[in-house]
């Protein structure tokens, strides 16, 4: 089939045709790295043709992007699950273990956030500054409301501790291979300790209090999820 007549197909055809190229890509990627993956592999992958690929990125570095970013995605996603399940997963130190989690079991994404060279080649020299921006910004976010519920400590500032947060979370996920710690479990345990003794204050959130700042959370990512989205060109699963 011709790359012009591929144009013809209905919208969620298109969406789950590109979630199979990104499936493809993704499973390259994590076996064989950047630089060996060319967008021939990733249409072989995919059952398609090569232009077929072009139809959805333009470029392959447009492409291995949108298989990090949907990576990122995936992750957020788990945690707007996690807190609709439970609303206390807003409260940072479980926050924090959720996330972590969702992180370390998806080897891509962790490589990406950790700027991995061998996994991710011309990709960490090219970062994405809008994107960086968003994402920081629904950080900054969040932490104002639990500031705003009295849940992180005083003495510091937001800016502060946001700071030392995300610097303590990059730690754990950078010394993962030489954790003393068995299991990832264990490890998003001794992660959420540690958030909440270094960063969490003393009050108790109200029923109430907590279900609202979930809920308000759970709007930050929803909007980060749809940006992303439409920035990447990422079908909805």
């Amino acid at each position: 089939m011709s790359a012009s007549s591929e144009r013809l197909r209905d919208p969620r055809q298109r969406a789950e045709r590109a979630a199979r190229i990104l499936d493809a890509a993704a499973d390259l990627l994590l076996r064989h790295g950047y630089r060996r993956v060319t967008i021939d592999d990733v249409a072989a992958g995919a059952g398609i043709g090569k232009g077929t690929v072009y139809l959805h990125w333009k470029a392959r570095e447009q492409l291995f992007g949108a298989v990090f970013a949907r990576e990122v995605l995936h992750a957020v996603d788990e945690l707007c699950q996690a807190l609709r399940q439970d609303p206390r997963t807003c409260l940072l130190h479980r926050f924090a273990h959720t996330y972590f989690l969702a992180i370390v079991n998806r080897p891509l994404l962790r490589s990406f956030l950790l700027g991995d060279p061998e996994l991710l080649g011309k990709l960490t020299a090219s970062p994405d500054t809008a994107r960086d921006d968003r994402h920081s910004s629904v950080m900054r976010g969040y932490f104002a409301l639990l500031a705003e519920h009295g849940l992180l400590r005083d003495d510091l500032s937001v800016d502060e501790v946001g700071y030392a947060y995300q610097a303590t979370f990059e730690g754990f996920l950078r010394a993962e291979g030489a954790s003393p710690v068995d299991g990832p479990e264990q490890r998003a345990d001794l992660l959420a300790r540690t958030v909440r003794r270094a960063f969490e204050s003393e009050s108790q959130a109200s029923d109430a209090a907590v279900a609202d700042l979930a809920a308000a959370t759970i709007a930050l990512l929803g909007d980060l999820i749809d940006a992303d989205r439409a920035e990447f060109g990422i079908p909805e699963a």
